[in-house]
C-alpha cells in the first residue's frame, strides 16, 4: 500500500520527460531569406551585364531627345525667325513636362511596377518625339517637345530597375558606369546634326534619333519587373521566379530556405518622403538636385550659346558685331547663325568631357563616400564656372567647358546612386521621381541665365550658377545619410 501512490508521480514524470524530448525539433523555425539576400548570394554575373547594356541604353536614348534641343535651336531660330527668349522657352517647357510627369510616373512606379512604367514611358516619348518632326510651325514644336519631355521623365525607373538588382558592393562601381550610355547618346546626337541637318534637314534629325528608343523598347522583354517591387506588393512567387531565372542565367544559387518579406500596403505615398525620418535628407535632396541641373544645362547651352554668338572673354567678336549689324537692317529679329563643322567638334570634345573624370568618380563614391565626394565635385564646378570668365583663347575657352562637363557629369552620377540607396523600395521611385521633377525646376531656368541673362552680362550669369553650386556642396556634406556599403532598405 505505500508504494501505490509513488506510481501514478513516475508515471507522470515518464510523460513530461516524452513531451519535452521533441519540443526543440517542434520550435525549431524553417529557414528563410529575403530579396536582398538573394541578391547579395547570387552575387554579379551573365544578368547583370545584360541589365547594365539595356537599362543603361536608357540613357543613351534620353541625352539624344535632351541634347537634341541644343543642335537643333539655331535652325529652328532661323527658320521660324526667334528671339532669344522663344529659343529658351522651347528647353524650359521640354523640362516642364519632364517635372509634371516625373513625379506621377514616380507615384505610379511604386505602386504598379517599375518595367510597366517603363515601358509606357518609352512608348510616350517615341511617338510624340516622332510627331514633332512633322510640326507645321513655333507652337506645335513647343507642344509636342514638351510631349517628349513627359515621356523622357519615366527613363529614371530604368536606373532603379538596376539599382534593385545589383549587389551592393557592386553599385558604386557600376552605377557610374552608366554615364558611358549618356555621352554616348550625346555624341551621336552631335555627330548626326553634324551630318544630317546641312543635308536633309532637322526633321530628318528628330526621325532618325527616335530610332534606338524603338529598338529599345523591344529589348526590355529581356528584363524582368524588380523583385524587390514583388515582394512588397506580395507577388512572392513571382519574385522567386525572378531571383530563380537570375540564378540560372549566373551559374549560382539561392539561398536555403522560403522567400520571405513583408508586404507593403502603403507605397508610393508623398507623405513618407517628409516623414521625420526622411525630411532633412528630402529637402537637401531637392536642393541638391536642383542646383546640378541648374549647372548642368547651364553649361550645355551656354556652350552652344558661346559657339553661337561667338562669345570669347565675355564679349562679342568683330564677326558677331558685324553680322549684329547687318541683322539690325533686316527685317528678321533674330541672331542667324548655323553651326560650322568646328562648332561641331567643339562640342564633341566638350561633351567627351563628361567620362574624363568618370574612374576618379567611382573611386571618390567607393572610398569617401556619396556625401564627401559630392560635395569636392560640387565645390570644383563651382571654382570652374569662374574660370570661364578668365580671358583666354578659344583653345582655352574648350578647355574649361571640357572640366565644366565633366566635373557637372559626376556630380549627376553621384546624386543618381545616392538617392536610388537612400530611400526605402516603398517609396524609392518616387524618391526619384520627386528628385528628378524638382531638378527639372532647375533645368526650365537655366536656358534664360545661358541663353538670355549672359547676353547682358556675362559675369553675372556665371557668379549665378557658381554661387549655386557652392549651396549644393554645403548641402551635400551636411546629408544625414551615409549610403556607401549599406544595404538597399525594403521598409521605412
Amino acid at each position: 500500500m505505500a508504494s501505490k501512490p509513488n506510481e501514478p508521480v513516475a508515471i507522470l514524470s515518464l510523460r513530461r520527460l516524452s513531451l519535452s524530448g521533441p519540443e526543440p525539433q517542434q520550435q525549431k523555425e524553417p529557414k528563410t531569406f529575403t530579396v536582398e539576400d538573394a541578391v547579395e548570394t547570387i552575387g554579379f554575373g551573365l544578368f547583370h551585364i545584360a541589365l547594365f547594356l539595356i537599362m543603361g541604353s536608357t540613357g543613351v536614348v534620353e541625352a539624344m531627345e535632351i541634347m537634341l534641343i541644343a543642335v537643333v535651336s539655331p535652325v529652328i531660330r532661323c527658320e521660324w525667325h526667334l528671339e532669344n527668349w522663344q529659343v529658351a522657352f522651347v528647353t524650359t517647357m521640354v523640362f516642364f513636362g519632364y517635372m509634371v510627369s516625373s513625379i506621377l510616373f514616380g507615384l505610379l512606379a511604386d505602386r504598379y511596377g517599375r518595367w510597366k512604367i517603363l515601358l509606357i514611358s518609352f512608348l510616350w516619348g517615341a511617338y510624340f518625339s516622332l510627331l514633332t518632326s512633322f510640326a507645321p510651325s513655333y507652337i506645335w514644336f513647343v507642344f509636342l517637345r514638351t510631349m517628349v519631355g513627359c515621356g523622357v521623365s519615366g527613363h529614371a525607373q530604368g536606373l532603379i530597375i538596376k539599382t534593385e538588382f545589383l549587389p551592393t558592393k557592386y553599385r558604386g562601381y557600376m552605377l557610374p558606369l552608366s554615364q558611358v550610355f549618356w555621352l554616348a547618346g550625346s555624341l551621336l546626337i552631335i555627330g548626326l546634326a553634324s551630318v544630317v541637318i546641312p543635308t536633309i534637314g532637322w526633321r530628318w534629325l528628330i526621325r532618325i534619333a527616335s530610332i534606338p528608343g524603338i529598338i529599345l523598347i523591344l529589348a526590355f522583354k529581356f528584363i524582368p519587373e524588380s523583385a524587390r517591387f514583388n515582394v512588397s506588393t506580395g507577388n512572392t512567387q513571382a519574385a522567386l521566379s525572378t531571383l530563380q531565372h537570375i540564378a540560372h542565367i549566373n551559374r549560382s544559387v539561392l539561398p536555403e530556405g522560403q522567400l520571405v518579406e513583408p508586404v507593403l500596403e502603403k507605397r508610393g505615398r508623398f507623405a513618407d518622403l517628409l516623414d521625420a525620418k526622411y525630411l532633412r535628407t528630402t529637402l537637401q535632396i531637392w536642393v541638391i538636385w536642383l542646383g546640378i541641373s541648374f549647372a548642368y544645362y547651364g553649361v550645355i547651352l551656354a556652350s552652344a550659346e558661346l559657339l553661337e554668338r561667338d562669345l570669347v572673354c565675355g564679349a562679342k567678336s568683330e564677326s558677331q558685331a558685324v553680322h549684329g549689324a547687318d541683322s539690325e537692317g533686316s527685317q528678321s529679329p533674330c541672331y542667324c547663325h548655323l553651326f560650322a563643322p568646328s562648332d561641331y567638334r567643339t562640342m564633341i570634345i566638350s561633351t567627351v568631357g563628361e567620362i574624363a573624370l568618370n574612374p576618379l568618380n567611382i573611386l571618390g563614391i567607393n572610398f569617401l563616400g556619396r556625401r564627401l565626394s559630392l560635395s569636392i565635385t560640387m565645390g570644383c564646378t563651382a571654382l570652374f564656372f569662374l574660370l570661364l570668365n578668365i580671358c583666354t583663347s578659344s583653345s582655352g575657352l574648350i578647355g574649361f567647358l571640357f572640366m565644366l562637363r565633366a566635373l557637372v557629369a559626376a556630380n549627376f552620377n553621384t546624386i543618381y546612386i545616392y538617392t536610388a540607396e537612400v530611400y526605402p523600395t516603398t517609396i524609392r521611385a518616387l524618391g526619384m521621381g520627386t528628385s528628378g521633377s524638382l531638378c527639372r525646376i532647375g533645368a526650365m531656368v537655366a536656358p534664360f541665365i545661358s541663353q538670355v541673362l549672359m547676353n547682358a552680362s556675362f559675369l553675372g550669369a556665371l557668379c549665378l550658377f557658381s554661387s549655386v553650386c557652392v549651396v549644393c556642396a554645403i548641402s551635400a556634406f551636411t546629408l544625414p545619410i551615409e549610403t556607401k556599403g549599406r544595404a538597399l532598405q525594403q521598409i521605412k
